[in-house]
């Protein structure tokens, strides 16, 4: 009797502990001009922290600690303590920052100056921020994962900026389709994929050689893109819809009809699930990345865009 009860104990305190520590998605909504944070097993709304300045971009921390939103009016970036799920700071940025990614021991934020043509790295503790010039319209931005090379998408260029973080100056500008906005990087750092939005494409680029080495068409407007389960998911905004990819070939696995005006992706730490925004329905939609099955929705504020990597994955 005893060991029965002290093995149904067991199971009660770790459904309870993998409860406790269910993935989140930090949503950016610019209509409503709040951070959305969503627990990600029951697709529910914990909390909505008012940001202000038009919500935009959004990069998690590596460990989950902190999520950095950029607001392009309000012309900062705020750090929120994902613990607390409250606001720890506003770093005052000297431009009008969209694209943001963090470096991972979180002493760097890099954001993109879109109108201002700069790249800025912020000195996260002290908020001391230096500028590059990269081009016309910068919008999103991805690491690699030593930290040592930066790729900014020039939209208004047709370019990418490839970016020495050490020496802080473009190592090379390359030529993509028609302007490149999200970008993602692959887990070892050799392939950026970048979604062009006036070309209906993706251009795989391999960074080490700066060659486009594949350009994969996808349905109208391609605007982000998350990398998953050796897949690769583009969210295509005028079609409403996902196009999948297989990452070792680059065949075309299916399309995946989803909400209106789709924005944001970001992929689950398990690779299990790709979730995606849709702007103009006000919605975050979970998808599987073996089957391509829509398997849960939640409402958002309004205008949700979560332009970067809003999932918290808890270990």
């Amino acid at each position: 009797m005893r060991q029965k009860l002290f093995i149904a104990l067991v199971f009660f305190f770790s459904l309870l502990m993998k409860c406790s520590s269910a993935d989140e998605a930090y949503v950016t909504a610019q209509g409503a001009d709040v951070v959305d944070i969503i627990d990600l097993a029951s697709m529910k709304t914990l909390t909505s922290l008012p940001i202000g300045g038009k919500v935009a971009g959004v990069a998690m921390s590596k460990n989950g600690a902190h999520a950095y939103v950029t607001s392009p009016e309000g012309r900062y970036l705020t750090v929120i303590d994902t613990q607390l799920r409250r606001i720890e700071k506003k770093i005052p940025v000297n431009g009008a920052p969209l694209g943001v990614t963090v470096t991972d021991d979180e002493a760097f934020a890099y954001v993109c100056d879109v109108y201002g043509g700069q790249l800025i790295e912020l000195d996260v503790r002290s908020g001391h921020q230096r500028n590059l010039h990269v081009g016309a319209m910068p919008s999103g931005l991805a690491l690699t994962p030593d930290g040592k090379t930066l790729i900014v998408s020039v939209r208004d260029d047709n370019s990418l900026a490839i970016i020495d973080t050490q020496g802080f100056y473009i190592r090379h500008l390359l030529a993509v389709g028609a302007h490149p906005y999200g970008l993602s990087i692959d887990k070892n750092g050799a392939r950026v994929y970048s979604a062009n939005v006036e070309s209906n494409d993706v251009s795989v680029v391999d960074i080490a050689n700066y060659k486009v080495m594949a350009t994969l068409k996808v349905e109208n407007h391609p605007y982000t893109i998350a990398l998953a389960a050796g897949r690769i998911f583009v969210a295509n905004q005028h079609s409403d819809s996902i196009s999948v990819f297989n990452a070792l070939d680059f065949n075309p696995l299916g399309v995946i009809k989803v909400g209106e005006y789709p924005e944001g992706l970001s992929a689950s730490r398990d690779e299990q699930f790709v979730y995606v925004t849709n702007w103009f329905s006000n919605e975050l939609w979970s998808l599987n990345t073996s089957t391509l099955a829509v398997v849960g929705k939640a409402t958002t504020s309004d205008g949700p865009r979560a332009f970067g990597s809003f999932v918290r994955s808890t270990p």
